[in-house]
């Protein structure tokens, strides 16, 4: 991949790579936790684990990724770790309880945290850095198709087939995306054999974290913790409100909204800088989830969801790019995975923690004390961030 151009052959066959392992990951996210409930009587906070707990897993691996990746290289942990993506997904077929549903989901986890670090990495660094919010935008499109086919195939077969239908699906997922990463040319990072020797990992903060990434990744945290509402609940709040068919749509109706809105918040971002995207971003992720707390229809319901395409979803690819633009180059990884890590972090621990809530709350109201926590956000983000954006890139 040429550093001067930004579409080549390898940066598509990523795009590709990162759609399947997408697809993957969300055809089961949104459709294991009903599933556990369903299949082992669980309750909803187990429930919202077994979702959750893939996303520790990825979590555990991403401390170690961003340092990790540069010294035993991009490539032999991109493929090793995409080898164990799929080697897991077959561990599925064996789950006969509970405790050992969670012990795949948690190593398919760590299998995902290590190959997206890596690959995410890769072509980060890649992207000319003039172009970084614009290349974010494109290259998260393949997230944000998967986000929407993932779990409308999933809901589909949950209705008309079984769980064992969606294991086959993801596994034929996890082999493509293996077979779209083995074309690609892996671009190592530009290091002598002394630096990368010299790389540690210990046990200090910054072995784990890139100091100027972690104010827009505790924002992240949180912002990690109410989406995690929509991924892993929006299928029983359907149910309970009786919107089952406008909730298939849900996510294809973000995506449809995502692929309008990513490239152009990328464009805006080079041009116009962080805060011109970032504050819009954060106020419309919070209006989205009143919506959903407020949704009698499906029109309602579906309006949020296009309103959490323009909020959270363009979020998304606007603070992974400040991750990478604040750091230094030879920091792009652990930037990479400070990003991740906040928000792995938030979407892991949040359907375990509000699945203690619902039922203190109920959905509706849920929703509501969500989207007023993404309000507060927004002077959280003006303080760790947003006041200090010249500041940060006049350095």
């Amino acid at each position: 991949m040429q550093s001067s151009k930004l579409w080549t052959k390898d940066f598509v066959l990523f795009i590709g790579s990162n759609f399947f392992v997408g697809l993957a990951f969300y055809t089961l996210m949104t459709t294991v936790t009903v599933y556990t409930i369903q299949q082992f009587s669980a309750s909803q906070s187990q429930g919202g684990l077994a979702s959750s707990i893939f996303i520790i897993g990825a979590l555990l691996a991403r401390l170690v990724a961003g340092k990790l990746v540069e010294k035993v290289g991009r490539k032999k942990m991109m493929y090793s770790s995409l080898l164990l993506f799929c080697l897991t997904l077959l561990l599925y077929f064996l789950v006969n309880n509970l405790a050992l549903l969670f012990a795949v989901r948690f190593i398919h986890g760590v299998g995902f945290g290590f190959a997206n670090t890596a690959m995410t990495t890769t072509v980060m660094d890649a992207i000319p850095t003039g172009r970084r919010g614009e290349g974010t935008g494109y290259y998260s499109l393949s997230t944000t198709a998967s986000t929407a086919i993932g779990p409308f195939v999933g809901i589909y077969l949950m209705n008309h087939a079984d769980f064992t239908a969606i294991l086959y699906c993801c596994t034929f997922c996890a082999a493509a995306a293996m077979g779209f990463a083995l074309l690609a040319k892996v671009k190592e990072a530009d290091l002598t054999p002394e630096e990368r020797k010299n790389i540690k990992i210990g046990f200090k903060v910054s072995d784990f974290l890139e100091k100027k990434a972690i104010p827009i990744a505790v924002i992240t945290v949180f912002m990690g913790i109410a989406y995690s509402s929509i991924m892993s609940f929006i299928n029983l709040y359907a149910y309970e409100i009786e919107l089952v068919d406008a909730a298939t749509y849900f996510f294809l109706i973000y995506a449809i909204f995502l692929f309008v809105t990513r490239p152009v918040a990328g464009k805006l971002l080079d041009q116009k800088g962080d805060n011109f995207i970032m504050y819009p971003c954060i106020l419309l992720f919070s209006v989205s989830l009143f919506l959903v707390s407020y949704a009698h229809s499906s029109f309602v319901l579906l309006l949020a969801s296009a309103v959490l395409a323009c909020g959270f979803g363009t979020y998304m690819s606007s603070a992974q790019a400040i991750a990478a633009k604040v750091a230094p180059p030879k920091n792009i990884g652990l930037a990479i995975s400070t990003f991740y890590i906040g928000l792995d972090f938030g979407i892991g621990i949040g359907p375990f923690l509000l699945g203690f809530v619902i039922p203190l709350v109920g959905f509706r109201t849920l929703y509501a004390l969500l989207g007023i926590l993404i309000l507060i956000l927004l002077g959280a983000y003006f303080m760790l961030h947003g006041s200090k954006v010249k500041q940060l890139y006049s350095n």
